[in-house]
C-alpha cells in the first residue's frame, strides 16, 4: 500500500512541477503592456516595438557586473539596431537619477535610458530585484530570455540573428528597393 501512496504522491509532484515551469517558463510569457519615460523625457511604449528583438535591462549605476555589461550592450546595439534591435536599460528605482544621467553621458549610450522611480516597471517585469537582470523580447511580444546576471554575449547574439532579416537580405532589398 506505501508503495502506492509514494507513486502517487510523485505523480503529484511531477503535475505541480510541469504547472510551475509552464507557468514560469519565459517563452509563455508576454512582456507587459508598459510606458517607460527616458532620461531625455521622451515617452516610449514597449507595444510600439513589437515586432522587433527588444532588450530590457535592469540595470544600477553601483552595479558592477552591469558596469561590465555596458560595453555589450553598446555592441549589440551598433551590430543590430539598423536591423530592428531596440534596447532600454531600466535603471532600478533606487539608482539617484544624477547618477543615472551622467554615466548614460560618460559611457556615451546610444540606446535609451529610463527611471524607474517608483519600481513599477521592476514589478511589471516579475518584481526585479537583482542587477544586471535582462530580458530578450521576440518581435511577436513574447519573453524569449530572462536572465539575472551577466548574460552570454555569443548567446545573446545568437538569438537576436535568428529573429532579424539576415544582414545580406537587407542589403539587397535597400539595393533594389
Amino acid at each position: 500500500m506505501k508503495t502506492k501512496e509514494w507513486f502517487i504522491g510523485l505523480i503529484v509532484a511531477g503535475l505541480i512541477a510541469s504547472v510551475a515551469w509552464i507557468t514560469i517558463n519565459p517563452a509563455s510569457m508576454t512582456a507587459p503592456d508598459i510606458t517607460f519615460m527616458s532620461i531625455t523625457g521622451e515617452k516610449i511604449k514597449l507595444k510600439d516595438w513589437q515586432g522587433k528583438p527588444v532588450i530590457v535591462t535592469f540595470w544600477a549605476t553601483d552595479c558592477p557586473g552591469c558596469i561590465k555589461e555596458i560595453p555589450h550592450l553598446i555592441e549589440l546595439y551598433r551590430e543590430y539596431h539598423e536591423r530592428g534591435l531596440e534596447i532600454i536599460a531600466v535603471a532600478m528605482y533606487y539608482d539617484p537619477p544624477n547618477h543615472v544621467v551622467e554615466m548614460t553621458r560618460a559611457k556615451q549610450l546610444p540606446y535609451k535610458v529610463a527611471l524607474d522611480l517608483q519600481a513599477e516597471h521592476a514589478k511589471a517585469f516579475g518584481d526585479v530585484r537583482l542587477t544586471p537582470t535582462t530580458f530578450l523580447i521576440k518581435p511577436d511580444g513574447t519573453i524569449a530570455l530572462h536572465k539575472i546576471g551577466a548574460f552570454d554575449l555569443k548567446d545573446m547574439k545568437s538569438r537576436i540573428d535568428s529573429y532579424l532579416v539576415p544582414k545580406l537580405q537587407l542589403e539587397n532589398e535597400n539595393l533594389h528597393g
